[in-house]
């Protein structure tokens, strides 16, 4: 820490602005630090606060406008290309997904608190068709708010930041090992928990041709799309529910009583794996996943349509 303050003293105020925009294009660099260091140079008076402030949310909205439009133009590559390089592929975009839905334009207030979320909110906003301006207010405001309340910290705790730099640099070898260590035990265990998901995966899901047999033969199960809102624009296998993944436990025994199919966007399908397991330990025990999902469905040309029903239509139904 002492380094950095040493460094942010020496290089001013462009060490903050790119270090923050190389953490918000997506780069291995938290800007916390930072931040911190650079509010504890606020503090002891060498460094302006608006300035700092400008710059820091000034480098969120460059990077984030970029993937703001590149999810509005590229759109589910975009989301694709991110999870493949995050820690947890298979569940980042069902949860940025869950977000969104659920709080809209208002989740870029707190995203950037959220991991995972932080990258991935700028270009599903653009997927959902946000208006650029209301992005720009409501992803500068959270900025904002982010920034602000690193630097506060850093400016009201300025002396043990001092202190804590002292011990880091006399220790900072040993930290530095703890921390490797303990960030290999945190993948490690990831690891395993997906495999673990992949192994029931291959088990019980269902292929795209099993389910047009089932369907050709008049024998169709319950079939739940829960992909978001905007993927649907796209069409959806006859006769598909649109469901939340949250929801999934609301969904009405009616609709369980025969086999339920799920079918999501996620890589891996482990969001229908999940939402599976969910149903299954409510007691629903014929219930499986679609095998690549609707992207595979369409993809060996079988037909796609409007969702029949969205839940809450079916909740009533089945009420």
């Amino acid at each position: 820490m002492n380094t950095l303050l040493k460094f942010l003293i020496d290089h001013g105020y462009a060490v903050i602005f790119f270090g923050v925009l190389a953490e918000q294009i997506g780069l291995p660099t938290p800007s916390a630090p930072i931040l911190l260091a650079a509010g504890a140079l606020v503090g002891l008076g060498r460094l302006d606060i608006s300035t700092v402030l400008w710059l820091a949310v000034t480098a969120c909205l460059v990077s984030d406008l970029l993937w703001f439009f590149l999810g509005r133009f590229r759109g589910s590559a975009i989301l694709a290309f991110l999870c493949r390089v995050a820690i947890e592929p298979d569940t980042c975009i069902s949860k940025t997904h869950s977000a969104y839905s659920r709080y809209g334009c208002r989740s870029l207030l707190f995203s950037k608190f959220v991991p995972g979320l932080n990258t991935l909110a700028p270009p599903m906003a653009g997927m959902y068709g946000l208006e650029w301006w209301k992005f720009v207010f409501f992803d500068g405001i959270g900025a904002l708010l982010w920034s602000g309340a690193y630097i506060a910290v850093g400016l009201l705790f300025r002396t043990q930041l001092e202190d804590i730099a002292i011990v880091l640099e006399r220790f900072g070898s040993w930290f530095g090992a703890v921390l490797v260590f303990g960030l290999v035990i945190y993948i490690g265990i990831k690891y395993v928990r997906r495999r673990r998901i992949y192994s029931t995966l291959r088990s019980i899901r269902i292929t795209p041709q099993e389910l047009k047999r089932l369907i050709d033969a008049g024998g169709a199960p319950t079939i739940v799309d829960l992909r978001a809102e905007f993927e649907r624009h796209n069409g959806a296998i006859p006769g598909a529910i649109a469901l939340r993944y949250d929801d999934v436990e609301s969904l009405p025994s009616s609709l369980t009583e025969g086999e339920v199919i799920f079918y999501c966007s996620c890589p891996n399908e482990v969001t229908s794996v999940r939402a599976a397991l969910r149903l299954r330990r409510r007691g629903v025990t014929n219930v499986r996943p679609l095998e690549g999902g609707f992207d595979s469905w369409r993809n060996l040309g079988f037909p796609v349509e409007t969702p029949v029903a969205v839940f809450d239509e079916a909740a009533s139904q089945g009420a």
